[in-house]
């Protein structure tokens, strides 16, 4: 549910089709909308407040923006918990189901907030069980798993506490880490942290691809490839939604494809597979040849 990480999703598709076969991706949940948060008093305000904050981050990122935001989310633990509880159908599915989550808030301004909204929101995506995810997302297990993430998030490399913040840095999101009520601290998101047996780079907040790169060249030389930009449709039939930003620098050739549906936000447009199109809450969207 952080626009920062939405923003960075051409990056980190980018990113993780390089890397495809030579490292592991593993995700951690921060919950930034967390339980022991305060009510706001004026809802109407956070809202307004907020919305406008997505605003801004956008016009950084290039990310699309819901046209209106019906609220601010009140938690991040039923989304989180419903994405953790899909990793157990293959990453194929946890990606996709991920994806939609993040949709549910910067394309239909409507976060999923509750269990019944995120698994709602998830409904028809291609290879998923819904009756199993739905009993994996209240098991025990999962909840385990999550309070695990929530527990690491808080507990960060010593690195990302003397970031220096603001534009000087480099970047409008330098990704220092953040304070929490208890007088510790969390990641900035989003956060990567590159591994090896021997050593680790940390590269937080919204940081240009040549960082990313860097960390990797300098952990295990030659294990990143710029990926092989894909054709339109075939992108399109790979990913299942695209962002402007997205389709920059995933595809080549001639946009949009002519099956393409698009989906306007108030921050541009959303490309969808015909296929996604028919089983997205946000289907509403036109083909492209009639655009």
């Amino acid at each position: 549910m952080c626009p920062w990480a939405w923003g960075s999703e051409p990056v980190f598709r980018r990113l993780r089709a390089g890397l495809a076969g030579r490292a592991r991706w593993r995700r951690v949940y921060c919950l930034l909308f967390d339980h022991d948060d305060d009510p706001p008093p004026d809802p109407a305000a956070e809202t307004a407040w907020y919305a406008r904050y997505v605003e801004e981050i956008s016009a950084h990122t290039g990310a699309p923006r819901p046209a209106r935001l019906s609220r601010v989310a009140a938690s991040s633990w039923p989304a989180s918990l419903v994405a953790k509880a899909a990793e157990r159908q293959g990453a194929e599915v946890a990606d996709r189901v991920l994806r939609r989550l993040r949709e549910s808030v910067f394309v239909l301004g409507e976060p999923a907030d509750t269990t019944p909204l995120a698994l709602a929101a998830v409904r028809g995506v291609p290879g998923l069980d819904h009756a199993r995810l739905a009993a994996d997302a209240a098991s025990a297990g999962v909840l385990d798993a999550v309070r695990a993430d929530h527990a690491e998030a808080r507990r960060p490399v010593p690195e990302v506490l003397s970031v220096s913040e603001g534009p000087a840095g480099g970047s409008p999101h330098p990704g220092a880490a953040k304070e929490t009520p208890d007088g510790g601290h969390r990641y900035a998101l989003p956060t990567l942290l590159f591994r090896t047996p021997d050593a680790f780079r940390v590269v937080p907040g919204w940081r240009p691809y040549a960082e990313y790169v860097s960390a990797c060249a300098e952990l295990s030389p030659g294990s990143l490839t710029d990926p092989v930009r894909l054709a339109p449709a075939e992108a399109l039939a790979r990913y299942r939604s695209l962002t402007e930003p997205e389709r920059r620098v995933l595809t080549d050739g001639p946009w949009p494809p002519a099956t393409a549906v698009r989906g306007d936000t108030g921050g541009g447009p959303v490309w969808l597979h015909p296929r996604e199109a028919a089983v997205h809450p946000a289907h509403g969207g036109r083909p492209a040849t009639e655009a």
